[in-house]
């Protein structure tokens, strides 16, 4: 039932089933956002710092770009129902973990649960969907990704409000905890196991009605191996633009509500609690909306524009932060709300971009390894933004000087994305795979699993 041959779609599949089936994985694993929740009960009931409070979902992210990276190949290998498969049983698996943890006050396996178990399932179903999606939609590859990769940001907005009340209904002491993450384990497997059962791969010489359009720049129909893209300087291009870019808007993300809140603390009416929540409420909206709005609209415009303009006016909506300062609120918000939707646009429209020079051979081998960046951008970004705001405070600075360091420091870094941007070309044909007699794509067997 896992095998690549029983998955073969039959004549007549609809090529629209299969957004569904990856949507199924997303909103599931898209939990990992909504993790704040958990923080105040875990705090008040296990008595952990806030710093030790955030270590399942800082370990979750590390092993999302880890298990991406070294299991992209290993998806492409099995294809996508055995590997969502292993996504829902490892990030099901990591609730009940992290429940039991809870239920024995032993927050280590929480953190082994949700973070390293949790973590496993997130990489490998983040990746899963996505060289399936390509080649069954090479006519609209950004609107198909944007699709699924929509659900992983929005997957905070129902588990953000559903884990609220499940621990208002079971208590958030530790035994309600341990309850809420069992219940949400039994869920998420279920809702997981219905895109498992649902996804199908297109016949090897399937195309769809009107696929033979005029060929564009920097779309090709060779195929370039895992192995081989890391040989390009066309993928550590792509390693630098999205890693600046997710820097650029996952600083915002990760500091919404305390920078919203310094930023007019001392205006005549300053942002309460409350605002700050739907401030980032807003954020999560814009995030999520940019991944299929601005990757649909690349399969018209081309992924290099695209990313000239989450680039280029990302860079311009962080000059018109630092320069209004604390004037106006409607316009820090619509600046923030921008950068956000250019942070999730960059997440859907690359695996496009990956297929626009690579092709379908590997693709998601190769968007595994590239999502490397999307580690280094969660390390980074934060830290410029809390560190410098934290030297601001030291020396007794507040307002918006406590963040329009770090917002020249978000443009230059935006710059170096854009020259990024601009040195992708056209792969050398030394590095494209050799036709195959039927024109499928070779035998993955000798490729290695490991970058």
């Amino acid at each position: 039932m896992l095998a690549r041959s029983h998955i073969v779609a039959p004549p007549g599949w609809s090529r629209w089933l299969v957004p569904p089936a990856a949507l199924s994985v997303h909103l599931a694993i898209g939990q990992v956002y909504a993790w704040s929740v958990f923080k105040p009960p875990l705090e008040s009931s296990l008595g952990l710092s806030g710093t030790a409070s955030a270590l399942p979902f800082q370990v979750a992210i590390v092993m999302l770009g880890l298990s991406a990276a070294f299991g992209g190949t290993l998806v492409e290998r099995h294809g996508p129902r055995r590997s969502m498969l292993v996504s829902a049983v490892c990030f099901s698996s990591g609730f009940l973990v992290a429940a039991l943890g809870a239920a024995t006050r032993q927050y280590a396996l929480v953190v082994a649960g949700y973070g390293l178990l949790g973590g496993i399932g997130l990489g490998i179903g983040y990746i899963s969907p996505v060289s399936t999606l390509i080649r069954w939609f090479p006519d609209r590859p950004g609107m198909a990704t944007g699709i699924a990769i929509m659900g992983f940001g929005g997957g905070a907005l129902i588990a953000s409000p559903w884990s609220a009340a499940l621990l208002s209904a079971f208590g958030a002491d530790a035994p309600g905890i341990a309850r809420t993450f069992l219940v949400m384990g039994l869920t998420y497997a279920v809702f997981m196991t219905l895109g498992v059962l649902l996804v199908r791969t297109p016949p090897g010489t399937w195309q769809p009605p009107g696929a033979a359009a005029a060929p564009r720049p920097l779309v090709t129909t060779a195929r370039v191996s895992a192995r081989n893209a890391l040989r390009t300087p066309q993928f550590w291009c792509l390693w630098v633009v999205l890693c600046t870019n997710v820097t650029a808007g996952i600083g915002i993300l990760e500091k919404a509500a305390p920078m919203i809140t310094d930023f007019f603390a001392a205006s005549s009416a300053p942002v309460g609690t409350a605002a700050a929540a739907g401030f980032v409420g807003l954020l999560s909206l814009a995030n999520m909306l940019g991944r299929i709005a601005w990757s649909s609209a690349s399969d018209l415009t081309g992924r290099k524009n695209a990313y000239r303009l989450y680039l280029g006016a990302g860079a311009l909506m962080y000059l018109l932060l630092a320069l209004s300062g604390g004037s106006s609120r409607l316009l820090f918000i619509a600046c923030t709300a921008v950068v956000l939707s250019f942070y999730g646009g960059g997440f859907a429209t690359v695996p496009a971009y990956l297929k626009d020079l690579f092709g379908t051979h590997q693709v998601g081998a190769i968007h595994g390894r590239l999502l490397t960046a999307w580690s280094t951008a969660g390390i980074l970004g934060p830290l410029i933004v809390n560190a410098i705001a934290d030297a601001g405070k030291s020396a007794g600075r507040t307002g918006p000087a406590l963040y329009t360091p770090s917002f020249a420091v978000m443009i230059g870094l935006l710059a170096v994305g854009f020259a990024a941007n601009e040195c992708v070309r056209p792969v050398h044909p030394r590095h494209h795979e050799p036709p195959d007699d039927d024109g499928r794509p070779a035998a993955l067997e000798d490729e290695e699993v490991a970058p």
